[in-house]
């Protein structure tokens, strides 16, 4: 009889563990010091969804960028200003594969087809504020995205919205606790795009404090009590959901940032933590200078139950990935997405020589950067 009962155990056990998903063997590689514990877990099972789903997509053939300018052709040319034509073309046949939906892979997925410079789509209104938005992030946060970049694909592998992004979730069926408030957290159930918390009992919307508001991230105060110092263990929490978010959609462990002997020093830290550091501001600033704007633009159905529109987080773009796509760059082959060309002017005629024959000025050719910024001006 205890033979029968330990076998059922042992058989119970054997079926919760092979439901976990984390069944031998598992790849380690050291990232730190021995003894440190800096050390990156993978699952090769699990891997291969993670590289499956991080394949670049389809690259058009490179444009010739001589020729007149998109501008200067087609009507109501704005962010693409800069492009000859064959690059503008290049670029609008780029976006409907990886944007537009599989039964409708065309151009009218954005544009009205009787008019093609009628703003009357919202999804016309949306590209033009994405483009922009991709430019900046190509041109101005190199400190995060480095020389990988991105493109529409790198969020919207090949539909009309990223699979993930997030909404404010309004906490409906879970904040009526039977004692008190569950104050946002303590709740296994994730939806509207916040599902990286990896199902924990920690706060389930760190986005919004920190990813469209700018809440301290920290775990310890750095003023003494009383006065001033509002750390404690309920932020402490919402750090580590936020922390959270990012290991997971990152497929990292805590220890690809931190150095585990001392978590909050730099100096101690990998150099990804910064990476990261600069990787939530880019979240914060692209939610609030281009996602928020686009609030009375966006139709109802593609807003969240409080009314706003789908923001970004580090799994928009990584999607299991430590890198997107694991650090190949699609990128690279779109220059016409990296930033604003500069406009190159002919250089001026030979100055004239003077009666002694002494050069009366030197003149080089002038490389004069558009006067106009990425952040002003209308889209496409």
């Amino acid at each position: 009889m205890k033979m029968h009962i330990r076998l059922m155990a042992a058989l119970i056990a054997f079926g919760v563990l092979a439901g976990c998903g984390e069944r031998p063997p598992i790849e380690t590689e050291q990232l730190g010091y021995r003894g440190t514990g800096m050390e990156q877990n993978r699952n090769p099972r699990l891997l291969q969804k993670v590289v499956a789903a991080n394949q670049i997509g389809n690259i058009q053939p490179p444009a010739d960028s001589s020729g007149p300018l998109a501008k200067d052709i087609y009507q109501n040319v704005q962010v693409l200003s800069d492009l000859s034509i064959g690059e503008f073309t290049r670029v609008m046949l780029s976006m409907t594969e990886w944007v537009a939906p599989a039964e409708e892979k065309n151009c009218t997925y954005c544009h009205n087809a009787e008019n093609y410079a009628d703003e009357g789509k919202y999804t016309y209104q949306v590209a033009r504020s994405m483009l922009k938005m991709t430019r900046e992030i190509n041109s101005e946060w190199k400190e995060h995205v480095k020389d990988t970049g991105v493109t529409c694909h790198t969020c919207h592998r090949g539909g009309p919205v990223p699979s993930y992004v997030w909404f404010t979730d309004p906490g409906a069926g879970r904040e009526n606790a039977f004692v008190g408030t569950r104050a946002g957290q303590n709740s296994a159930v994730t939806g509207l795009g916040i599902t990286t918390i990896g199902h924990s009992s920690l706060p389930y919307d760190p986005y919004s404090a920190y990813l469209l508001g700018d809440s301290p991230i920290r775990v310890q105060g750095d003023t003494a009590l009383p006065t001033g110092n509002r750390s404690s263990i309920k932020q402490a929490e919402w750090t580590y959901s936020l922390m959270v978010h990012m290991s997971n959609s990152l497929g990292v462990n805590c220890t690809y940032c931190h150095n585990t002997r001392a978590w909050s020093d730099w100096e101690q830290s990998r150099p990804q933590r910064t990476v990261a550091w600069y990787g939530i501001r880019m979240a914060r600033s692209l939610n609030n200078s281009y996602m928020v704007p686009l609030t009375e633009v966006f139709p109802a159905h593609r807003k969240g139950p409080l009314g706003d529109v789908a923001k970004v987080n580090c799994e928009t773009c990584h999607q299991g990935a430590y890198k997107p796509y694991f650090g190949q760059s699609m990128a690279k082959a779109y220059p016409e997405l990296q930033g604003t060309k500069p406009v190159v002017t002919e250089p001026a005629m030979a100055p004239a020589e003077s009666t002694d024959g002494a050069t009366a000025a030197s003149t080089k050719p002038v490389v004069a950067a558009l006067t106009q910024p990425l952040s002003s001006g209308g889209g496409r």
